[in-house]
């Protein structure tokens, strides 16, 4: 396993994983797949702030982060993202990116990390809660996928 600031050749295999997500879970609310040229672009967006992990030479998942809202005075709070591939799972892949980007966040001056996390997905809100995330409030039916409402989890870390 090998954790590396994601490159432009990721964005096939990423785009594969990512729209998995999009299509079969709540674990993200949009509905809109994403193509290849759209995380190419984001990878080149976020430069260290996108980390891959790779196993047998391909990208398996990632991790980045973005600003949590709009204006200076968030500048130093960010949201992330994760997704891994089902052959990434249950095998500290997770933990092992969230590492590295914690570590860019951190030599960038980033204060605290958030996460928004679909209540109908307790493995991620395990996971969060594993690596040091406190859960902060439930935003009651903000999302709605499938033909239902889905509460959000807000989760933060102190870096």
């Amino acid at each position: 396993m090998i954790i590396r600031p994601a490159r432009p050749e990721d964005a096939e295999p990423l785009t594969v994983i990512l729209n998995d997500v999009i299509d079969n879970t709540t674990i993200t609310f949009t509905s809109e797949r994403k193509n290849a040229q759209y995380l190419r672009d984001d990878i080149a967006a976020r430069g260290a702030a996108f980390q891959v992990v790779e196993l047998d030479g391909e990208a398996a998942g990632y991790a980045s982060y973005f600003p949590f809202r709009n204006g200076p005075g968030y500048a130093r709070t960010k949201e992330h993202s994760i997704a891994l591939a089902p052959r990434a799972r249950g095998k500290g892949a997770g933990r092992a990116l969230m590492a590295a980007l914690e570590a860019e966040a951190r030599r960038e001056g980033v204060h605290s990390l958030w996460a928004g996390v679909s209540a109908e997905n307790p493995s991620g809100r395990a996971f969060h809660a594993a690596i040091g995330f406190e859960e902060i409030a439930t935003l009651s039916e903000v999302g709605f996928k499938f033909g239902r409402w889905i509460d959000l989890v807000l989760m933060q870390k102190k870096l």
